[in-house]
């Protein structure tokens, strides 16, 4: 027997037999420790693992599998947790359900939807993060941020891998920030820096990138970003101070495609007509000032707070 019977949810049945009152007990054990259950979501995720990624991704998921060498990009190495524990569950598993393509990636990573249920598909997740080293703990990562108004771009950027995974420093790509008043975006001979090889052959979205750099033209990215014509505001101050990206623009190495929503709104002015205190929306005058007096209150900043310095 495991345990003892829990006395308050037995079954009784009272026998009455030359006056004696006898109790039969129907034994009811408490159920299994979550423990039990985490032990066999893992033992299933090896064992689904094996079965269906094995073959591409090796036994030890290092990207030696047999089919590996069949591939012009190598599959991931899956045990490499410099990169893999960034990643938040829901973004594995939806390369795990819905494919590579799904989230920027080569399509030669198929979607294993009709083969796995989404309960299935946490288990294979549960093994990756057991293979991964450094080891995986749940605090490396947050949850994905769906931004509003993400506007459609010319190429499947995300930010997720270039960011959150791979961990690229913002001005290695905006390399204007820290110089000038914008802060500006790659242009194609930085992006081919890297995807000269990564990804070249294999992966549409790249093939859109290699296909902009033979015509010599720059990639029409869709503004995201925007202050006001009669408002001047600088990057290089901001980011020499230091003030971090994601202070202005959000968790951006969260966001699949980035989007924002910023500036003023009628219903916020509307509110603040009628006598509410709304908190002031991103990139306002009032949002930007209360910036100014936390940093010059906390951080001993000098922050400016006249009108001139960014209206002249």
């Amino acid at each position: 027997m495991r345990g003892r019977p829990t006395l308050h949810a037995l079954a009784v049945a009272l026998i009455l037999s030359s006056g004696v009152v006898w109790i039969a007990v129907a034994p009811r054990f408490p159920p299994a420790p979550p423990a039990a259950a985490a032990v066999r979501d893992l033992d299933a995720g090896r064992a689904l693992y094996a079965r269906h990624c094995a073959v591409c991704h090796g036994e030890r998921g290092r990207g030696d599998g047999a089919s590996a060498a069949g591939f012009a990009t190598k599959p991931a190495d899956l045990t490499d947790g410099r990169l893999m524990n960034a990643l938040p569950d829901e973004f594995l598993l939806s390369i795990v359900l819905r494919g590579g393509a799904a989230e920027g990636l080569a399509p030669t990573m198929p979607p294993f939807s009709g083969f796995l249920s989404d309960a299935q598909a946490r288990q294979v997740v549960l093994h990756l993060r057991e293979i991964a080293s450094p080891p995986f703990r749940p605090e490396m990562t947050q949850p994905l941020v769906t931004a509003p108004r993400a506007p459609r771009q010319p190429i499947f950027f995300s930010h997720v891998i270039h960011a959150g995974s791979f961990q690229i420093a913002c001005q290695y790509c905006h390399a204007d920030a820290r110089r000038s008043e914008y802060a500006g975006l790659p242009s194609v001979e930085r992006c081919m820096g890297c995807h000269k090889i990564i990804g070249a052959q294999d992966n549409p979205e790249i093939a859109k990138l290699h296909d902009f750099a033979r015509r010599g033209q720059p990639i029409p990215w869709v503004r995201v970003f925007k202050m006001p014509e009669f408002t001047f505001f600088p990057h290089a101050p901001h980011v020499r101070f230091p003030i971090a990206c994601q202070t202005c623009h959000g968790p951006i190495e969260r966001m699949r495609v980035v989007g924002a929503d910023t500036g003023p709104a009628l219903l916020h002015d509307l509110q603040v007509l009628v006598g509410f205190k709304p908190s002031s929306r991103a990139l306002t005058m009032g949002w930007c000032i209360e910036c100014h007096r936390e940093q010059n209150a906390t951080r001993g900043a000098k922050a400016p707070l006249d009108c001139v310095t960014c209206h002249h």
